[in-house]
């Protein structure tokens, strides 16, 4: 029986000496994620996005291009590092974005490391949708509260280019990647990110459209969480046996921070059958995409303040 070294040596050489073209590296990719039975959901769903994540970082092309070229040649120096890339998502089960350094969201590059979640919210599509038909006109002041890499701030604020967004977040590491990200997309002048305890930065400011993503992964998910969750910051993941510790102070507090026609977007994922349980008499209403994604809520600031004191 060949020893795992000799295994590896030849998961790494074969390839570089059979394989050939674009096409072929993405085939055999996902060949191998498939095989190793990697876990999805950082981004891509499936091991053919995410071959191509990887095969576009290395050869230099966005996804669009590496069709056009699907029967071009890879240069040695290309085989070996998309193999090896390969190789570290199998063996370090790390998401394909901590390995390249970059994710999308919303059709826009960010700056991510293990300082922060992998951006994958379907917030998105409503942020692309300019929150029609929840808003009744565009925001001046929009609050991303737990903005981690500033994903949601920034495209909130390409969205709507005369808005200012203030992007909080408790982690002084996920707020140096989201000034990195503010910085490269230019916008120092209108995403504004400070430390903040959720809203306690924030006294006295109101706003015209709160988005948030907290933590709300319950204790039983925590546990069980395939191993690429491992390489994110738990402060952005946990949130307790129900999944809504945060929650529960974002609902409080929230109408105290909206302007008079304002709305919260929240995202608490398979927690929302912990907080429908908690509080069968409020009126969420859980948004639905095309894309896929569920758990996202909205409520108004009436309906917030007449059920304030049920959180």
């Amino acid at each position: 029986m060949p020893s795992l070294i000799n295994f590896l040596e030849c998961f790494v050489e074969s390839p570089i000496h059979e394989l050939v073209s674009v096409e072929d590296y993405w085939r055999w990719g996902i060949s191998s994620l498939q095989r190793a039975d990697v876990f999805f959901g950082h981004g891509t769903d499936n091991a053919a996005s995410e071959t191509l994540v990887l095969l576009a970082h290395v050869v230099h092309l966005d996804i669009a291009q590496l069709d056009e070229f699907r029967g071009a040649r890879l240069t040695l120096s290309e085989r070996e590092a998309f193999v090896k890339l390969v190789q570290r998502r199998i063996e370090e089960r790390k998401p394909a974005a901590y390995l390249t350094g970059e994710a999308w969201f919303a059709g826009l590059p960010f700056k991510v490391d293990e300082r922060v979640l992998v951006p994958r919210s379907p917030i998105a599509e409503l942020i692309e949708q300019e929150f029609q038909p929840w808003l009744a006109e565009a925001p001046q002041h929009i609050l991303d509260l737990c903005t981690g890499s500033a994903c949601i701030a920034i495209a909130c604020a390409y969205a709507f280019p005369e808005a200012e967004v203030d992007a909080l977040d408790i982690s002084t590491d996920a707020l140096a990647v989201a000034e990195e990200n503010i910085a490269f997309h230019q916008l120092e002048h209108r995403v504004f990110p400070m430390q903040s305890d959720l809203y306690s930065a924030v006294a006295g400011q109101r706003y015209d459209l709160i988005v948030t993503n907290p933590p709300y992964v319950d204790a039983e998910d925590m546990a069980d969480l395939p191993a690429e969750f491992h390489h994110e910051p738990e402060l952005g993941l946990a949130a307790g046996d129900d999944g809504l510790d945060l929650v529960r102070t974002i609902l409080r507090e929230a109408p105290d921070h909206l302007t008079e026609q304002g709305i919260l977007i929240c995202e608490v994922g398979n927690s929302m059958v912990h907080l429908a349980e908690l509080y069968p008499d409020v009126p969420f209403t859980w948004l639905s995409f095309e894309r896929g994604g569920d758990g996202v809520f909205l409520l108004t600031r009436h309906e917030l303040l007449e059920h304030q004191s049920k959180f």
